[in-house]
């Protein structure tokens, strides 16, 4: 596709302990589009954060990455030498992580720091490189921008850090931001801020955008596809109105039921959960990665089944009926069964 940004086939983490496997992330893939919001979902620890830094080549240096097909803007980065990935990263694909301050270089202004990138990356110094950093403050909103260039990361708010975070990201004018939790360290007045920056800036610049978060307020405001990880796996995925609208994997189900939604959800009520625990990622799988979190079966189940494609070429993966990109992931053929999804043996 022309407009494909990123893509990744069969992406899969390893991380060896002392006598076993810790395996992070489970034969996932996804893809982005230029312009597009991809929202990667799911509770902590479900292989989320390393997704991304899989992505941008920097994992643990015990982690082992394996990935069929690693491609930006149709360009395999799969085998990319370090030197090739440091001159990528920064320029092609920026990434804003979860806290700034520890993201930002405190022994450095804001300004050393900004004009550093530029001239790394586009070769660009002096009153030039000055400028084009004051401008981009000016664009995230922070004013006076010239004040602000001289001051360290510990003098300015958790607000101004993460603005400033985002104006080193688009400094270079990326192909792909990543940014993950960007807005879990913020008030929820500033979280609406950062956001709505966000995806102004995404359409100013035509920026692929990987948001990964566990908040699904954030994703219903900001996303355009959703992805649920749970346990390492791509359990869910499809356009925003699909995942919310027809939720189709019960764990999607569960998260959904957690959200107070007005109107729906009567003073009082209980609000659902998902009974159990993760399940821990150390060693081969020996029974269904949800076992002990299925919800009791009530009258109002028979509403929720849904009914399935087989998705061709991916085990135990099925489009839900009627749509052409809602695919619904199960671990195994027990998780299968026990959904009591419908499967049509027919063209969806």
């Amino acid at each position: 596709m022309a407009d494909q940004v990123l893509n990744v086939k069969n992406l899969s983490i390893d991380i060896p302990l002392s006598g076993d496997i810790l395996h992070a992330v489970d034969g996932i893939s996804i893809s982005v589009n230029k312009g597009e919001t991809l929202c990667i979902v799911g509770e902590s620890g479900c292989g989320k954060s390393l997704t991304s830094l899989a992505i941008m080549d920097l994992l643990p240096q015990k982690a082992i990455r394996t990935v069929d097909k690693l491609e930006l803007n149709g360009t395999s980065i799969a085998n990319h030498s370090d030197k090739q990935m440091s001159d990528i990263r920064g320029s092609k694909i920026g990434m804003i992580f979860q806290e700034p301050m520890t993201s930002l270089n405190p022994s450095f202004t804001v300004e050393n720091q900004m004009v550093e990138t530029l001239a790394r990356h586009r070769n660009i110094r002096g009153k030039e490189a000055k400028k084009l950093a004051v401008e981009m403050l000016e664009k995230v909103g922070i004013s006076p921008a010239k004040q602000r260039l001289k001051q360290y990361p510990h003098q300015l708010s958790g607000g101004l850090r993460q603005r400033v975070m985002i104006a080193m990201t688009l400094l270079c004018e990326p192909e792909l931001i990543i940014a993950d939790e960007p807005t879990t360290a913020l008030d929820v007045t500033i979280q609406a801020q950062i956001l709505e920056l966000l995806a102004r800036l995404q359409t100013d610049f035509n920026t692929g955008l990987i948001l990964i978060t566990h908040d699904l307020g954030v994703v219903a405001k900001i996303a355009d596809r959703v992805a649920v990880m749970y346990a390492g796996q791509i359990v869910e995925e499809g356009s925003v109105y699909e995942i919310f609208d027809n939720p189709s994997h019960p764990y999607t189900r569960g998260l959904l039921s957690c959200i107070p939604v007005p109107g729906k959800i009567k003073r009082g009520e209980h609000l659902g959960s998902i009974p159990g625990m993760v399940p821990s990622l150390i060693g081969d799988f020996t029974e269904c990665r949800f076992a002990g979190r299925w919800e009791e079966s009530s009258d109002k189940d028979e509403e929720k089944i849904a009914n399935l494609v087989p998705f061709e070429g991916i085990e135990n993966a099925f489009l839900v009926h009627g749509t052409t990109d809602h695919i619904v992931r199960f671990c195994c053929d027990s998780c299968l069964k026990k959904s009591k999804s419908k499967i049509s043996k027919g063209v969806n």
